[in-house]
């Protein structure tokens, strides 16, 4: 499909109110504990969990997998996997759960994701993409999003990208979360593939431009309240990820200069007393 033919088909249909700031899906990072933590610092930004395999949610215990506070919200369930029949009942999970939005993982270059058919290597497959999100849209009423690097190994042409982009729109998907980074599919560490390739902000502004209907996430490198303002200036939204769990406090004040709330930031001290009921009730549990 042409940039042309996905606009025309999107103008009816893209989303009239999006978040314009996210924290990352992060393993072993954005766990319900570290989510409901930053609950306490910022009401507006829009929280993701851990990626999730969608056999994990299928056949594995699912209160675990995707158990939350409604004090989380809003929060998005971040699934990884290839089977579309697969990924639908997962978006059926996630509806159930009270999730606002599924999207699926098409970013993680690690050998283990690589091993099972989905990650970053799905960039090589675009038309699987379409049709593993084409089936979550199916089967839920939730927005369904996809989280992508510009690239992968030597695909890594803006063109490959726009194309990848445009295969996955026509099934109706309008948010797309951009690593600004390509993934080296060997070779590199999972740790190495978020620092080594170097980041191509200009690639995802262009995203934007040429797909204007699209609601366009920028991520990677982003590591200060000036930086997500800068972007902010040339695509819909930002997503923070290793500086949100690194210096939490950075998003103490994003509910009123990004989201334009009245008010004052929480004190540290009010953020650490706010966490004590919470702590309390977790470890009465055993937990």
């Amino acid at each position: 499909m042409t940039v042309s033919a996905i606009q025309s088909s999107t103008a009816a249909t893209a989303p009239a109110v999006g978040y314009p700031l996210s924290i990352a899906p992060m393993m072993d990072r954005t766990d319900r504990h570290y989510r409901y933590f930053m609950r306490q610092i910022t009401r507006r930004t829009l929280l993701y969990t851990e990626m999730v395999t969608a056999q994990a949610i299928m056949h594995g215990d699912r209160e675990r997998r995707l158990g939350f506070s409604p004090a989380e919200k809003p929060l998005v369930l971040q699934v990884g996997g290839d089977d579309p029949a697969l990924l639908a009942a997962c978006a059926r999970a996630a509806a159930d759960y009270g999730y606002d939005e599924i999207n699926l993982n098409v970013g993680c270059p690690s050998d283990r994701v690589q091993s099972g058919n989905f990650g970053a290597c799905l960039m090589a497959q675009p038309n699987l993409v379409a049709d593993c999100v084409a089936a979550m849209i199916a089967a839920t009423p939730l927005p369904v999003s996809v989280k992508h690097r510009i690239g992968i190994d030597d695909h890594d042409s803006y063109d490959a990208m726009a194309h990848f982009v445009e295969t996955v729109a026509a099934t109706g998907c309008r948010r797309f979360s951009v690593h600004a980074r390509k993934a080296w599919l060997q070779g590199l560490s999972p740790k190495e593939n978020r620092d080594v390739p170097p980041l191509r902000y200009d690639d995802v502004y262009r995203l934007k431009q040429d797909l204007p209907q699209l609601w366009v996430e920028i991520n990677g490198g982003i590591n200060t309240l000036p930086q997500i303002q800068t972007h902010l200036n040339h695509v819909d939204a930002v997503m923070v990820g290793r500086a949100a769990y690194e210096t939490p406090y950075l998003f103490a004040e994003v509910d009123h200069t990004i989201f334009g709330e009245p008010g004052t930031a929480k004190t540290r001290s009010q953020i650490v007393h706010a966490m004590l009921p919470y702590v309390d009730q977790w470890t009465g549990q055993g937990l």
